[in-house]
């Protein structure tokens, strides 16, 4: 769809959300999306489509509409003239399921196998090795195509592989910097664990999440436990199968719970080791800036894109013509 452009479109219901309005009024907020964006529409009980809407749309249903994409202060909104389910002759038509989920810009396998070679190659210690690419096996059917997160960043099929291998390949290059500034550093920094740290430090949304017609939606322990400790209790568990020293299987234990750095943003701890503030870093400024770029990837006239993204302020587009 254009903006400002009436047009027919083939969507996803991905979101229904149920509101009042300051005057006690029930209305619905609604998400529809394709496969390269989201949009929503509120829809209020005196619009033609409010009944339906509350007694019969469902998220991950799929549906045809005619409407106009509009941009406003909240961002795009959809305008909805005409709506109704798929039909089975839709796909004559170009309807394909497997259209509406993003999906990572880079090939799934092949950053799998650059994972597992970086698992294989950079780990000196044979039973970290072993632990790491055991791990990784393990759950390759899961990792091909699991996403980083349900929103704000990677949150694409293979977006979780997209995300970590580049984790690993930063916090390569900060333990190599950093072991070659502080080489008296005591105890000496642990290349191992930091490359382990990043390999593994998300290894937890196996358990947290699953990918459904809608994008990643979480697991009850997802919901009630959350990736950080799921995934502290996964190496936990395989660590038993290796002959870890305590104190490193402590290390990658805390690097784990620890990798999101606030209690706000879920980790129970804040790195407090070296190891753990180099995973912390070199996690978080691929996660912001991805968010960037989604955030510029945005069709917006403007010399600056909305604040309304998870970072929460404008990204600069550069000079515009006035």
């Amino acid at each position: 769809m254009l903006l400002g452009k009436e047009a027919d479109a083939f969507v996803l219901l991905s979101a229904k959300t149920e509101g009042t309005t300051r005057d006690g009024k029930p209305f619905f907020r609604v998400a529809f999306r394709d496969a390269g964006r989201e949009v929503t529409c509120p829809i209020w009980q005196d619009a033609p489509h409010f009944e339906d809407c509350r007694d019969e749309w469902r998220p991950g249903q799929f549906y045809k509409v005619r409407g106009t994409l509009t941009e406003t202060k909240f961002g795009l909104q959809l305008d909805i003239r005409r709506i109704r389910p798929i039909k089975a002759d839709d796909r004559s038509e170009g309807f394909d399921e497997s259209a509406f989920l993003p999906q990572s810009r880079f090939d799934a396998a092949a950053l799998y196998g650059k994972l597992l070679a970086a698992a294989r190659d950079e780990l000196a210690d044979e039973a970290l090795r072993d632990l790491t690419v055991d791990l990784l096996a393990a759950h390759r059917d899961v990792l091909i195509t699991l996403p980083a997160a349900r929103r704000n960043h990677h949150a694409q099929v293979g977006g979780w592989l997209e995300h970590v291998e580049s984790v690993t390949r930063n916090a390569i290059f900060l333990a190599d910097k950093y072991a070659r500034d502080y080489p008296d550093l005591d105890p000496p920094l642990s290349r191992d664990l930091v490359i382990a740290g990043a390999i593994l430090h998300d290894i937890g949304k196996v358990a947290e999440m699953r990918l459904s017609a809608v994008g990643a939606e979480y697991t009850p322990a997802g919901e009630l436990i959350g990736h950080i400790l799921l995934g502290r209790d996964l190496v936990r568990e395989a660590a038993t199968r290796y002959p870890l020293a305590p104190e490193m299987v402590l290390r990658l234990e805390h690097i784990i719970v620890s990798h999101q750095r606030l209690a706000e943003w879920g980790s129970p701890k804040p790195p407090m080791t070296p190891e753990a503030l180099l995973v912390h870093f070199a996690d978080d400024v691929d996660a912001k800036f991805h968010t960037a770029l989604a955030a510029l990837a945005e069709k917006s006239e403007g010399q600056f894109t909305s604040s309304r993204n998870p970072l929460g302020y404008k990204i600069f587009r550069g000079l515009r013509d006035s």
